[in-house]
């Protein structure tokens, strides 16, 4: 009793992994076959199953057709053996004993005219298996057992067989060539009883070629209809492949397109983020640069003013008129100073007709505003650009000419400068070039908020800066997507 749990646990155990085997080799055996398209599998497999459907189609087709003729030519010939030999028979009822005028009358019609060339072998039974009659004398008498045809003609059927050959006697050979076996039953005239059945075989080359010929049409028939049907079946499947595998492949392309561009913006955000967090130091350094400017300069020299109104020379009751005038004139001038510097600065922070001009009058007026300030003369070329464009980009198109001009100006007064804008594309190139010494940019302190204002401003709009300088000059170039900036 202890024994059956055991064995039933065993059981469970091991189908588990049974079950894990027979899926793993059923992976194995797939792998390979889902490598092919969905057309080279319906070829594969639908040519597999077309072939052996045409083949079982065709065996029945040429099976039935075998029956039918096979039947046919039977019926004729017994139709026609039955209207010659029924007559010579005597009563079979009143007497199963044929005599020697009966057979001799049977001899004489069987072996001559047509009946006779093609009639191979001719038996007469009775229905204890008797054998009446015989081409083969020594048959005549015996008794033998009744096999399944010849009951079944006993019954009223009448039997045919194609190729077949019942040898009775062990010591005589089979006869040649294909034959035609018939079990026709004897009627009896009034009553239709079945009083005897007679068992003749005739030679059936006519009938082997009728048979050859007509499997030979329903084959081909058969293949002809199935390739057409196989052959439709594969120009939808191949059509319909075609359609999935280039909407795969566009969806892949789509979705590797997706991947890509979600990358990029990705990059982007992390970009835009890394820049606004580098503004916001730049900003915080521009404000630093701006009170320190405001420090030493106007703050001094109001300083300086604030100084002299407190001097002996003014406060003095006995100091004379033409040094009293000379302090204030002092004071006049210090301030004057003071308020000069303060304008500057403002006229460097202020931007004026940045929000009512378009591209091309912010860069007029950049490049402008620089000949005027510095009595150089900048080279323009500059493509009929029409874009629109918001404040902020504008500002960052402003600020880039502005600094990239004051820096080349800066550090090499006597270079020959240019500004190149161009579209190429959905893109807006812009460049600032000058044929000066160059510089390293590896030297530039990290205090310096120039160059890195301007890559912070750019970047921070989703463009890109470029600096390439060497020995035969410097050039600054941006870059800004313009579908992005008339999205924005």
């Amino acid at each position: 009793m202890s024994v059956e749990p055991a064995l039933d646990d065993a059981n469970v155990v091991r189908r588990p992994g049974m079950l894990r085997l027979a899926a793993n080799l059923s992976a194995w055996i797939m792998r390979p076959w889902r490598r092919y398209s969905l057309a080279s599998q319906f070829m594969v497999a639908g040519g597999l199953v077309a072939f052996f459907a045409m083949l079982l189609v065709s065996l029945l087709v040429t099976t039935l057709i075998e029956r039918a003729v096979t039947r046919s030519a039977a019926a004729t010939t017994a139709l026609y053996v039955d209207s010659v030999v029924a007559p010579l028979l005597p009563d079979m009822q009143k007497s199963v004993v044929l005599d020697d005028v009966v057979r001799r009358a049977l001899d004489e019609t069987l072996g001559q005219g047509a009946l006779g060339s093609r009639l191979v072998e001719m038996r007469l039974w009775a229905r204890d298996g008797r054998i009446l009659y015989a081409k083969e004398n020594s048959l005549i008498g015996q008794r033998f057992e009744i096999t399944s045809d010849l009951a079944r003609a006993f019954a009223g059927q009448m039997v045919a067989n194609y190729g077949h050959y019942d040898i009775l006697d062990p010591n005589a050979a089979p006869p040649s060539g294909p034959l035609l076996e018939i079990y026709n039953p004897i009627l009896q005239p009034w009553s239709g009883e079945v009083v005897a059945v007679l068992e003749f075989y005739e030679r059936a080359d006519d009938l082997q070629a009728a048979l050859a010929g007509a499997r030979l049409k329903s084959w081909l028939a058969v293949a002809a209809v199935t390739a057409l049907f196989f052959l439709l079946l594969s120009a939808i499947v191949l059509r319909g492949s075609r359609t999935i595998d280039r909407q795969a492949g566009d969806l892949a392309a789509r979705v590797s397109e997706l991947t890509d561009l979600l990358e990029q913006n990705r990059a982007l955000h992390a970009r835009v983020r890394r820049a606004t967090q580098r503004v916001t130091s730049l900003n915080e350094s521009y404000l630093r640069r701006l009170g320190a400017d405001l420090h030493d300069g106007p703050a001094q020299l109001i300083a300086l003013a604030s100084l002299r109104l407190d001097s002996e020379a003014l406060l003095a009751e006995g100091a004379a008129r033409k040094t009293r005038e000379g302090e204030v004139e002092q004071i006049r001038t210090s301030l004057g100073e003071a308020l000069q510097e303060i304008r500057t600065l403002c006229h460097g922070l202020v931007l004026p007709h940045i929000e009512t001009s378009s591209f091309r009058g912010v860069v007029s007026h950049a490049i402008d505003a620089y000949e005027q300030r510095t009595g150089s003369r900048v080279e323009r070329l500059i493509d009929d650009v029409d874009v629109s464009m918001p404040l902020s980009q504008r500002i960052c198109v402003y600020r880039f000419l502005q600094e990239a001009l004051n820096n080349g100006y800066r550090h090499c007064r006597q270079a020959r400068q240019s500004v190149v804008i161009e579209r190429r594309g959905m893109e807006l190139h812009i460049s600032v070039s000058d044929d000066g010494p160059g510089f390293d940019p590896n030297e530039i302190k990290a205090g310096s908020i120039g160059i890195a204002g301007m890559r912070e401003r750019v970047e921070s709009l989703g463009g890109s800066f470029d600096l390439h300088t060497s020995p035969a000059g410097t050039k600054l170039a941006m870059m800004l997507d313009i579908e992005e900036i008339n999205e924005s």
